[in-house]
């Protein structure tokens, strides 16, 4: 099949060139006739496995307690956390078996999806991934800030305005990429990222079981009209599957030695097992300790004492520094290949200067649109509906069905035609669900709202 679509070369003498430092230039790579700036088939499927498991358990997992449980309840909630969470882990199985199809390596999702059906299926993924990404940064961006203004309101009664922090966070973030530019040159930050990340989920449920044993007035109702309690639920699912997926998976496996299909899902294994237990007990059990009343932001819950309060906050927002940039990479690795020269070192002459202004038109306009907007909530929301939920679900049954049908039995293939079409339904509803919210916020904040 052939078609102008970018990263995808001729099956014949084709390079995989990467720019990174500690890499040779021109390197090739016969398997993929791939291009990139960034490091391809390079790192073990513990590293990968790692760094999910660090980076699906950042600050946000601290606002889960209430996007998810708050609006569906104990039933309903626990429900959903395991049948989406199963749903989700089936869906990037699926889809990692797909990186390489007849030989041929695709290390970008457009990539695939253009392969398969052509220019126009590239270009919408492609969207897709820019929009969930975007947005996935800006709510980093967003976290940090709130953390440091958390940490800042311990000693103020009047702290400083959120969109200080904000400026502060995106100052910080672009600092990091610029310093450590791909996934893979984050190796070495990773045992960092671990630590950080056991010791401040560690603490969060100190104070949980602390408080929840305190707190004898939980209330665990629902509250709204039952239009309203519809919509909140379709909320609720986008986050349960934010919290598990980030719509770039193809993108990390990339990185990945031989045999990357076998190696991306034992680090999926990685993910849904010690990553899974972390993220949804802090969910469940901050829910528990506060019930309806949890925050969209936990700390704001916790009874003190302040020391402890103020090293949770210092912890997430460290934490969130790697975490944020391995959901930047895939932009990252677009722009820096198509501005970068692949011919010279990513740290070298032009480049450096190209690698620099790149990152800080990224970060700036990423900032500013954050401190506009300051709407934790939404984000999550809207990222889980109209990009995610068909990236995750819609796409990888569409190629299934482009690759394997005509050999598939017919129960598979009606399998995967119910996919398709059940998610497009639940990316209609999700997509709706989380444009009301955001409608109702706008009407109660202004822009650059003091969140």
């Amino acid at each position: 099949m052939a078609m102008e679509v970018e990263g995808i070369a001729s099956n014949t003498k084709s390079f995989n060139l990467s720019i990174e430092q500690d890499q040779e230039k021109g390197t090739q790579n016969e398997d993929s006739g791939l291009t990139s700036a960034h490091t391809i088939d390079h790192d073990s499927w513990q590293q990968v496995g790692l760094l999910l498991v660090t980076s699906y358990n950042c600050g946000w997992i601290l606002t889960f307690s209430n996007l998810i449980l708050v609006p569906l309840g104990w039933k309903w909630g626990i429900i959903c956390l395991i049948v989406v969470g199963l749903y989700v882990v089936y869906a990037n199985w699926l889809l990692a078996s797909f990186h390489v199809i007849d030989g041929q390596r695709f290390i970008r999702y457009r990539d695939l999806m253009g392969f398969v059906y052509g220019k126009t299926m590239y270009r919408i993924t492609w969207i897709l991934q820019c929009s969930n990404l975007l947005l996935v940064n800006m709510g980093f961006i967003l976290l940090g800030g709130t953390a440091l203004k958390e940490i800042n309101s311990e000693f103020h009664n009047s702290p400083l305005r959120l969109q200080y922090y904000i400026v502060i966070t995106g100052a910080v973030y672009f600092l990091f990429s610029f310093g450590i530019p791909t996934i893979s040159a984050m190796r070495n930050w990773l045992g960092a990222s671990a630590v950080l990340t056991l010791s401040y989920i560690i603490m969060v449920l100190i104070v949980l079981v602390k408080d929840g044993k305190s707190n004898s007035n939980k209330d665990f109702h629902i509250s709204g009209s039952e239009g309203s309690k519809v919509f909140k639920a379709f909320g609720a699912i986008s986050a349960i599957i934010v919290c598990n997926t980030g719509g770039l998976l193809l993108e990390i496996q990339s990185t990945l030695r031989k045999p990357p299909v076998k190696n991306m899902r034992k680090a999926l294994y990685s993910q849904y097992t010690m990553g899974v237990m972390f993220y949804y007990g802090v969910t469940i059990v901050g829910y528990w300790a506060y019930g309806s009343m949890v925050s969209s932001y936990l700390p704001q819950n916790f009874t003190g004492p302040r020391w402890i309060n103020v090293l949770i906050n210092a912890i997430v927002f460290l934490q969130s520094i790697t975490s944020q940039h391995v959901f930047a990479a895939p932009i990252h690795e677009a722009l820096d290949t198509r501005f970068l020269e692949v011919n010279k070192g990513m740290h070298s002459g032009e480049n450096l200067k190209n690698l620099f202004l790149l990152r800080v038109l990224f970060f700036l306009g990423n900032t500013l649109v954050t401190a506009a907007f300051p709407f934790m909530g939404d984000f999550v929301n809207l990222l889980g509906s109209f990009s995610l939920v068909p990236l995750t679900f819609t796409f990888p049954s569409m190629v299934f069905i482009k690759v394997k049908g005509k050999k598939s039995r017919k129960a598979k293939k009606a399998w995967h035609w119910f996919n398709i079409v059940f998610s497009s339904l639940l990316t209609i509803a999700t997509t709706i669900s989380a444009l009301r919210l955001i409608i109702d916020n706008i009407q109660k904040y202004h822009f650059f709202a003091d969140a």
